[in-house]
């Protein structure tokens, strides 16, 4: 298996070490840049069968030198809502502009899909969230979703990869672990993952993962886990001790992954901050795929 550079290991470090939470930034590559091709983001919403009753908001990255007929690259994220904001810590569109036009990463389609809520059943209720089950529970349900419905749904308009090294997937916290729950139940469709602060513990028995990575034969995924020192310690389980025990099973296993561990608390500055090289490293050798 692939293993990290001293390079790559240098390079993220120096984004974390001596940061407090409040100090990670978006950096360069999150900035908008003259000369740069402009993506254009739609918004949608769909209406789950898979998830019966539930509807939920999502959107679609569309990078300037997608031509139409011609297969492009995916990039998954969960909480979709988070990472397409304008102000937010990763501001997606704007690093997939930057990176695309280098060359860094393929030309690639963004889906941001929110966690499905069920409307309330009377007038001025509240609707009731669906995000816990759909991300912390192991199974292949979530993965058949994105199969079955939102990918085809999007590939309406869009042609996508149907490799599986070209597929990326991401998320935060309970996105984390269910990005990593997608492409472990169906490395066929998914092996590329991103999990940033991600909750591997037991919500829903994702604390079994570190156990059954390294009982399992080695799977052909590539795994980025972040993660904070002074993240959550609570009755689901303590956080930055559940991400190191994945890394360690990793690394056990062979595995092609990469553990950045920073100073960070439950949020997504930390992740936001290091975005553009965490897709740099997740991309490394695109062009020989």
């Amino acid at each position: 298996m692939i293993r990290i550079s001293v390079f790559l290991t240098c390079l993220f470090t120096a984004a974390t070490l001596g940061a407090a939470d409040e100090d990670y930034r978006p950096g360069p590559d999150a900035q908008p840049r003259e000369g740069v091709p402009k993506g254009e983001v739609t918004q949608h919403t769909w209406t789950s069968e898979i998830f019966p009753g539930t509807v939920r908001d999502y959107w679609v990255y569309v990078p300037a030198q997608y031509e139409k007929g011609k297969s492009a690259a995916v990039l998954i994220c969960q909480d979709g809502g988070g990472f397409v904001r304008e102000n937010g810590p990763f501001r997606a569109p704007t690093v997939l502009d930057n990176l695309i036009h280098a060359g860094d990463i393929p030309i690639t389609i963004g889906i941001f899909i929110n966690p499905g809520v069920v409307p309330p059943a009377k007038e001025g209720g509240q609707p009731r969230k669906n995000r816990s089950f759909e991300y912390d529970t192991l199974s292949d349900q979530y993965a058949r979703f994105l199969l079955e419905e939102i990918l085809p749904e999007v590939g309406k308009s869009y042609t996508l990869t149907d490799n599986p090294d070209h597929r990326v997937i991401c998320g935060n916290s309970s996105g984390g672990i269910c990005a990593f729950t997608a492409a472990w139940e169906r490395p066929d469709a998914f092996r590329k993952v991103i999990s940033h602060i991600g909750s591997f513990t037991n919500i829903r028995g994702g604390h079994v993962y570190p156990a059954l990575i390294r009982k399992t034969d080695p799977k052909p995924l590539r795994v980025f886990l972040q993660e904070g020192e002074n993240d959550l310690d609570n009755l689901h389980g303590n956080w930055p001790l559940a991400n190191e025990q994945m890394a360690a099973a990793l690394k056990f296993s062979g595995y092609d992954y990469q553990f950045v561990m920073g100073t960070g608390r439950h949020s997504a500055r930390h992740g936001g901050a290091i975005f553009p090289e965490t897709l740099r490293w997740i991309w490394r050798d695109w062009k020989a795929k």
